[in-house]
């Protein structure tokens, strides 16, 4: 985002605006185990934008995007006091799974740019030295993180490596690219910083937005109302996975007044010139995963020899849930502003944020229920589990369902590589109504019950939605023998409708 926005929005002004979330969220908000920060897209919000000004007056920059976040939060309030948020009970798998697979393709993306950026002035050792570093450094985080689901070492050390693997790695290769001997040829980019508590670039906190012309500040209101679009997907999704159906969670949710306190840090972090914050996936996930207590069973299978094999059993039995740990990270994130952090800070090549954006991204695609679609129908028939759901239907279905999900993965991803990214938000959205309208009528109930379900069916997240949603599958079905009833097909048509009008007092 600094490279894209002349330094405009660098590192201070990202940490600020995280401090700033995770301070609210952490005190204020219902769902505090939602992580929340600056993710890959705001970032590619907000340089869209610088580039869509300097076509115009880039000194109006700095006031515009003051007016963005002001409406935004306009737009933020009028969501949480309208209930609106009630509609993300209808999000399934489909959209969501697709939205996550383009989140993780955008970070890769980003990543690969990140890295780009090594290669010019024709510094070729350079480039290739911190692709390996950036490679290397991926791999440590993902082998440290995949040890937690091993039987290597005891529980405690198989945890600590699992949690602790970000900055296990961090630290690492930060010291690595500053080993002595032939790497000392080698020129790292490092982090960009600048003094401590001030913007990146010679301005002050708050500039004058109120000297914008007039013109502008509308041209601003549908830029403010694309944000919140981004948001109300990106923000509550984000929440959705934090309290998936997998957490064995207690407390209820809160997503309006957690909309609405979005609202509030849009105002904040906008009057400031620092980007807008909202939730991270799968940052926010992570965290509650992370605060999930398992228990390891072990399990034992006879073979007909009379062998027997040892299995691993985890299952997950409860939740910390609680307000410390997201508080911690703000005061953590506060500390890292003060000038020794900084200096710090200074010190990790630009590398380590390809590898970062690498292992995000691939955490996103590897679990993803597309990629996992797209793996059996891959995978050799006679190797496939008896047990598995998609046995049942047929594969061109799968295929065919395949294809309008990854067709709305690429249009959002091919859109994001053009200065047209800046209407992304519509289409992430539109993924709900499409799934909704579009596939009841391409696909049979049977075969949706299988290759889609809600993504919000844990209790405790529904009491905050307006309860669970009718399938819009499930509706056609009745109606359809409904008609069959009153055509005199099928048996009496008062079954049929008192279970309808049951159904909808439930």
């Amino acid at each position: 985002m600094a490279h894209n926005t002349d330094g405009f929005f660098g590192l201070n002004e990202a940490l600020l605006s995280s401090a700033l979330a995770a301070v609210v969220f952490s005190l204020l908000s219902a769902q505090p185990l939602t992580v929340v920060g600056i993710t890959g897209l705001i970032s590619l919000f907000n340089y869209t934008i610088f580039h869509i000004m300097q076509l115009h007056d880039i000194s109006l920059y700095p006031s515009f995007m003051v007016w963005v976040g002001i409406w935004s939060a306009i737009f933020h309030w009028l969501t949480a006091l309208f209930n609106i948020c009630d509609f993300m009970r209808t999000v399934t798998d489909f959209s969501s799974e697709t939205f996550a697979l383009y989140v993780g393709t955008i970070y890769i993306i980003k990543g690969v740019e990140e890295l780009a950026i090594n290669f010019y002035d024709n510094t070729i050792v350079n480039g290739f030295a911190s692709a390996l570093v950036a490679v290397l450094y991926t791999l440590t985080v993902y082998l440290l993180e995949k040890i937690g689901t091993t039987c290597l070492f005891n529980t405690t050390t198989r945890k600590l490596l699992s949690d602790y693997a970000y900055p296990i790695a961090t630290i690492f290769w930060t010291g690595f690219s500053h080993f002595p001997g032939n790497l000392a040829d080698v020129n790292f980019i490092r982090l960009p910083t600048t003094k401590a508590f001030l913007p990146t670039v010679s301005r002050s906190w708050v500039v004058s937005f109120w000297d914008l012309p007039i013109k502008w500040i509308f041209v601003a209101a549908p830029f403010g109302f694309l944000m919140t679009l981004l948001f109300y997907y990106d923000h509550n999704v984000s929440s959705l996975t934090a309290q998936a159906r997998r957490f064995p969670l207690k407390k209820p949710a809160g997503f309006h007044w957690d909309f609405f306190l979005l609202g509030w840090t849009c105002l904040v972090a906008g009057i400031l010139n620092i980007p807008l914050p909202n939730g991270l996936v799968p940052q926010a996930p992570v965290h509650t995963d992370s605060l999930t207590n398992y228990e390891d069973a072990v399990q034992e299978l006879k073979t007909d020899d009379g062998d027997v094999i040892i299995r691993k059993d985890t299952a997950a039995t409860s939740v910390v849930e609680q307000r410390l740990s997201h508080f911690i990270m703000a005061l953590a994130i506060i500390g890292t502003m003060t000038g020794p952090l900084l200096i710090i800070l200074g010190l990790i090549p630009r590398a380590v944020f390809s590898g970062v954006f690498f292992i995000v991204g691939w955490g996103s695609i590897e679990g993803n229920g597309i990629v996992e679609k797209i793996i059996f129908l891959c995978r050799e028939p006679r190797f496939q589990s008896p047990s598995d759901p998609l046995l049942t239907i047929k594969r061109s279905t799968i295929a065919h369902y395949l294809f309008w999900q990854l067709l709305g993965w690429a249009c959002t991803v091919a859109i994001s590589q053009t200065i047209a990214v800046i209407g992304f938000p519509v289409l992430i959205v539109a993924l709900i109504p499409l799934r909704w309208v579009l596939m009841p009528r391409l696909f049979a109930r049977r075969d949706l019950q299988v290759l889609d379900r809600l993504t919000a069916t844990n209790e405790v997240v529904l009491v905050s939605l307006g309860g669970k949603p009718e399938m819009p599958e499930e509706k056609r079905e009745k109606m359809r023998r409904l008609r069959r009833v009153e055509e005199g097909v099928e048996g009496d048509g008062a079954d049929v409708r008192g279970s309808m009008a049951g159904e909808k007092s439930d």
